[in-house]
């Protein structure tokens, strides 16, 4: 789980103005710093299948949610995967 102090520095990277917190791009940010934490849980759990589930779950949200921005604004989405380094 993301401690809270972790996640109020990323909303305070990612966000558009002083009270955003559910924008695009918060979102995105917050999934993949839940997923790459989930990657190194699995380093060391490998039959952890019911969290691996939940994993899965939450890269086809952070994908949902890319694509929702590349539709809506491609200038905010190219900002968004170069910052987090997400290739596509």
């Amino acid at each position: 789980m993301l401690e809270s102090a972790k996640k109020q520095e990323i909303i305070t990277q990612f966000r558009t103005h002083d009270g955003d917190t559910g924008s695009p791009q918060v979102q995105i940010a917050i999934l993949s710093e839940r997923i790459g934490e989930l990657t190194d849980h699995f380093k060391t759990h490998a039959k952890d299948h019911s969290s691996r589930r939940g994993l899965l779950k939450l890269v086809s949200k952070r994908r949902r949610l890319l694509d929702y921005l590349k539709q809506h604004d491609a200038d905010r989405y190219r900002e968004v995967i170069g910052k987090l380094g997400i290739r596509k």
